[in-house]
């Protein structure tokens, strides 16, 4: 009995495992409420020999791909890698060209380069001797660096006038240099390896001098007369030259290239009166009777009435209205001169005589629209000048196309011709054209076009003939200079120079509340050299002192500090 238990045991012994009251709890099958999608009633397992040697196989390719980079970065790629770090370390940078230097037509330095801004940095633009010239020189924006103090615009900009105009010339080429710099950006050394090319400098026509005494005259009368800005030009007339440009209001070139006065700045862009725009060339102005000269260029090349033939001004002249036969519409003249023939129609400013052969009048006949409209931009108007920075505003000169498509079905009527006979309606031009015109009436028919740039013999001076025989234009000098003697412009009969001169007084407003006073000439009279216009813009209408009183006081100073600008050239 003993041997059969012993038996049991040892049988039992080699067929089953000693098991664990764990594995019994955890048998499945003996519970089969387990979720086994969350693992429950799952043993664990060791690792098979297979998962062992895949991570063995992954270990050994880690291995191999980063000793392929390794090798790539400090044997293959080993030089392009050390520029890159040295790149890291010397950084390039602009070597900043000095701006070339503007001169007036007498050396006198206008705008030039100051201390630079900082180590390294570009010089700083400094604007003298600039009153009256200031939106004809303009102003530069400057470069613009990073946080790092490093420039990435490099380039000084010229804004507006001079210099925006002519920045190609002023500007020259920058160079560069290599700069060796630490962890921390601060400069250890720099090496120049291409200079840097300076600017040429630039010499205007212009006398600042003169030009500042014109602006000073037309603010003066501006304050105390209530005109809400003004503009003035002199041209020689044989060269094109501006000797002298003003637009009031200015802006201070200074000012705005700083960029450093809020204040002034925030005023410049609040005042009404836009001390932006450059009002010689880019001011539209009704011009009033300033355009009768060339009107009267006009009459006389068509053979339309000879210069002697008188016409009666009992202060207006009436015709039929079409909308009420019973009625007249009425033409006025701004008084009744009575017989007034071509020279003096001119001297005294006669709106009877311009409506009659501008327009036609019972057996008077006229240019017409199309002939006034012909000889208006024979001479210049309705076009801009062709040499830079005077390359301005075209204008308008009316006609029935115009008026169609500013007025749709109101059609062109004779009173719009009157009007524009005497420079009202929708006539517009820029100061730069009316002193072009008005150099041609002094050479006797030659176009010369307007240049800022000082005359060296270097460039052509640009003309254009109208083909108009020179005895016409006698005529209209004549009574040009009768108008000085004894008519509207006697306000400019000085004793230093002869003057031939045109006034203008030109009503805008619907209400005709405010005028625009001109007045246009040259001198010396007998042998022309300067030609000159000035503009008073918008003053009461009541006011009778305008830009015919700046023109007096600018040639009153030129005689005193100024008197080689009254002697004639040689014939």
């Amino acid at each position: 009995m003993p041997n059969f238990f012993k038996f049991l045991k040892e049988k039992r012994c080699h067929n089953f495992e000693e098991l664990e009251p764990d594995e019994i709890f955890l048998d499945s099958r003996n519970m089969p409420n387990f979720n086994r999608g969350r693992m429950e009633g799952n043993i664990e397992r060791s690792l098979s020999k297979w998962s062992a040697y895949g991570l063995l196989a992954f270990g050994v390719i880690v291995a191999i791909v980063f000793v392929g980079r390794l090798w790539g970065l400090q044997i293959e790629n080993y030089e392009s890698y050390v520029e890159r770090s040295e790149n890291n370390r010397l950084r390039q940078a602009a070597v900043f060209a000095e701006r070339g230097k503007v001169f007036d037509r007498n050396g006198l330095v206008l705008a030039s380069n100051g201390d630079a801004v900082d180590f390294g940095g570009f010089k700083r633009r400094v604007y003298d001797n600039s009153v009256g010239l200031g939106n004809t020189l303009g102003f530069v924006k400057y470069p613009k660096r990073d946080r790092a103090g490093f420039y990435y615009q490099t380039e000084i900009e010229g804004i507006d006038g001079i210099e925006k105009f002519f920045n190609d010339i002023l500007s020259g080429s920058d160079g560069r240099k290599i700069i060796e710099v630490d962890a921390l950006n601060n400069i250890k050394s720099e090496s120049v390896y291409q200079a840097a090319v300076n600017g040429e400098d630039v010499s205007l026509s212009v006398d600042s001098r003169l030009s500042k005494v014109l602006y000073e005259k037309i603010t003066s009368i501006a304050a105390e007369r209530g005109f809400s800005g003004g503009a003035g030009v002199v041209m020689d007339v044989k060269t094109g030259e501006v000797i002298a440009i003003a637009s009031f209001p200015e802006y201070d070139p200074q000012v705005l290239t700083d960029g450093d006065s809020d204040e002034a700045l925030n005023t410049y862009s609040k005042d009404e009166r836009t001390p932006y725009l450059f009002r010689p060339v880019n001011g539209l102005y009704t011009p009033g009777s300033i355009v009768k000269p060339f009107i009267a260029v006009g009459v006389l090349n068509e053979k339309l009435i000879d210069p002697s033939t008188k016409i009666l001004s009992t202060g207006s002249i009436s015709i039929p209205n079409e909308y009420d036969p019973e009625k007249k519409s009425v033409f006025n003249d701004w008084k009744a001169h009575g017989l007034v023939d071509m020279r003096k129609a001119l001297a005294v400013s006669s709106n009877v005589y311009f409506f009659e052969v501008g327009g036609g009048y019972e057996s008077q006949r006229g240019l017409g629209i199309s002939g006034i409209e012909k000889y208006l931009r024979l001479f210049g108007f309705g076009r801009p000048a062709q040499n830079i920075l005077l390359a301005g505003e075209e204008g308008t000169i009316p006609n029935p196309e115009w008026k169609e498509a500013v007025f749709p079905d109101d059609p062109w009527r004779i009173g719009d011709t009157y009007n524009t006979s005497i420079g009202q309606y929708g006539l517009q031009v820029t100061p730069i054209q009316v002193v072009r015109a008005m150099g041609a009436i002094a050479n006797d028919g030659v176009i010369v076009e307007p240049t800022i740039l000082k005359e060296d013999g270097s460039r052509p001076i640009q003309t254009i003939k109208t083909g108009i025989p020179a005895e016409y234009f006698k005529v209209i000098k004549e009574g040009l200079r009768q108008g000085v003697l004894e008519g509207t412009a006697l306000g400019i009969n000085v004793k230093d120079v002869k003057v031939a001169a045109k006034t203008g007084t030109a009503e805008i407003g619907t209400v005709k509340k405010y005028v625009n006073s001109w007045v246009t000439g040259f001198f010396p009279y007998d042998n022309p050299r300067y030609a000159f216009a000035v503009i008073m813009e918008r003053g009461p209408r009541d006011n009778t002192i305008g830009a015919l009183y700046v023109a007096r006081q600018f040639v009153e100073w030129l005689g005193v500090y100024a008197p080689e600008y009254l002697t004639s050239l040689p014939n």
